[in-house]
């Protein structure tokens, strides 16, 4: 995978961006004019009108991001609505998908960590892109996600990193769509504003927001239209699957995880404990065979294809990716990484 660099005023990121994607642009839209078919019954023209509703919320809390999906359509040859409802996927779909992405943070000898695999639709898996954004207004980030989304994971030149977690839930209301919201984290100077988008801006649909800075401050954040649920660092980590855990967010939101999410967490929690205790020396390698264990397939961390789920039910691990805040450095495996032999480095100099 190539590493697209754009940079200028909103406007020109986001048409460089669509000019560049366009192809994965209308690939993904096709994706998702079959995810929301298949999980909550309408076509993409519905979709449309379904995003309007959060039109207003946007333009309240982030209404400069507007200009960038503005020009993702120009730059894609699409209709902004387009743009709009691709970065509103995930409250379009809510009711019913949800993917299966483990992230953590780790906090060691000094150097703060985040990784995660990121686990969703087969389909999706060529329209995945990395961004390295310099824009004009904001920190310099890099973001790992899909063709025609403004953000999904990643970290900024200031030592702040993202991870998410999907979360199934029938909750809706008031406040920054995910992904637009994750773009805002990504823009933060500092660790306290990006909490602020979670406590402040708020979200309109579950998730969960693993943050960490490279002062070695780290948390999750569940967050939905209410106070987020915050889940401190424990022995120098913060786990997560796809499941509400902090008492904050499980008394305000009821969610559907996967019957797998449970066990996941588990895992993962045994193998930090059992590979990477305190003392031992940890690099990227090290991250990438947490996110490659294969204990409870085809329920595992590293998740491959199963014929036992329907069909439009299969998720599989689409990439992994591992930040070294300290250092200013995302390595990115694309496609599973018990199988990924070819890795993207981005370095991004502190800001």
């Amino acid at each position: 995978m190539q590493l697209s660099v754009l940079s200028g005023s909103r406007g020109e990121i986001g048409e460089a961006h669509g000019r560049a994607h366009a192809a994965l642009i209308t690939h993904s839209l096709e994706v998702y004019d079959r995810l929301f078919h298949d999980f909550v019954g309408i076509g993409w023209a519905e979709a449309r009108t379904a995003a309007e509703a959060f039109l207003p919320m946007i333009e309240r809390g982030f209404p400069a991001i507007l200009d960038e999906m503005a020009g993702i359509a120009r730059g894609a040859g699409l209709d902004f609505a387009d743009i709009l409802t691709l970065n509103c996927r995930s409250e379009i779909s809510l009711t019913q998908a949800s993917g299966g992405c483990t992230a953590f943070s780790l906090q060691r000898d000094g150097t703060q960590w985040l990784a995660q695999n990121w686990d969703w639709r087969t389909d999706q898996l060529h329209n995945v892109v990395a961004l390295e954004l310099h824009p004009e207004d904001a920190p310099a980030l890099v973001s790992i996600g899909e063709a025609g989304m403004v953000a999904k994971i990643g970290m900024n030149d200031r030592g702040l990193g993202v991870c998410l977690n999907a979360i199934r839930s029938r909750t809706c209301g008031k406040g920054l769509p995910i992904h637009v919201a994750l773009r805002k984290i990504l823009e933060s100077p500092d660790l306290e504003q990006a909490v602020r988008v979670a406590t402040h801006d708020r979200v309109c649909s579950p998730a969960h927001f693993l943050l960490a800075s490279r002062d070695g401050q780290a948390a999750g954040f569940e967050v939905h239209p209410g106070p987020p649920g915050r889940l401190p660092s424990h022995a120098g980590a913060v786990t997560h699957t796809n499941h509400l855990v902090a008492e904050t967010a499980t008394c305000q939101v009821e969610d559907f995880p996967r019957p797998d999410s449970r066990p996941r967490l588990a895992r993962l929690d045994r193998l930090l404990q059992e590979r990477l205790p305190l003392g031992v020396t940890i690099d990227e390698s090290a991250l990438f065979d947490i996110l490659a264990d294969h204990d409870n397939a085809p329920m595992a961390i590293c998740r491959h294809f199963n014929p036992q789920q329907p069909p439009e039910e299969r998720m599989e691990t689409l990439f992994a990716v591992v930040m070294n805040l300290n250092e200013g450095r995302l390595t990115l495996r694309h496609g599973k990484p018990c199988e990924s032999t070819d890795s993207l480095t981005v370095h991004l100099p502190p800001g």
